[in-house]
């Protein structure tokens, strides 16, 4: 039994699959997520939140606002395992489009509002700029674990060629 030296020379840090420089880009792109997402949950709860101190109605929109941050903040830290971000394409899609109807939905009632002094409406206009980024990272991830999915599944292995990775 010869020694095959050619086997063990590669360090697991540079295989193609399982490396974690192939992992990185990812995860940059879900801290993102997270960040911008937690972000859009302080931004519209503010509002929230002095409606409720002023015991003044709360509209739905800014409920659903702060819903589908919170639903990108926790699936952008359960997605950031590769084992889910690979499966996780689908559900990368339904939160692009969940940031695609806040998006559209406060961008129609602020971007050609003019702040004139006012602290909230320029805060509004600044959320809706965070929301199309939040559209826009979970369209980058979505296009990833699509790629991800349907092009390196079932690859043969990279020494023996015989496990499907």
């Amino acid at each position: 039994m010869a020694f095959n030296r050619a086997k063990f020379s590669r360090s697991s840090s540079t295989s193609s699959s399982g490396s974690l420089l192939s992992k990185l880009p990812l995860w940059v792109l879900r801290f993102l997520q997270f960040v911008f997402a937690v972000t859009v949950i302080g931004l519209y709860a503010q509002d929230l939140r002095r409606a409720d101190k002023e015991n003044k109605y709360s509209d739905s929109k800014w409920g659903y606002a702060v819903a589908v941050g919170t639903i990108g903040a926790v699936s952008s830290l359960l997605l950031a395992w590769p084992r889910l971000s690979m499966w996780g394409w689908g559900w990368d899609l339904v939160v692009f489009i969940l940031f695609t109807a806040l998006f559209g939905l406060f961008a129609r009632m602020y971007i050609h509002e003019k702040p004139e002094g006012n602290g909230g409406v320029g805060r509004m206009k600044n959320a809706v700029w965070i929301d199309l980024i939040n559209m826009l990272l979970w369209f980058v991830t979505a296009i990833y674990g699509m790629v991800t999915f349907f092009f390196f599944r079932g690859r043969k292995s990279l020494h023996t060629g015989r496990a499907t990775v």
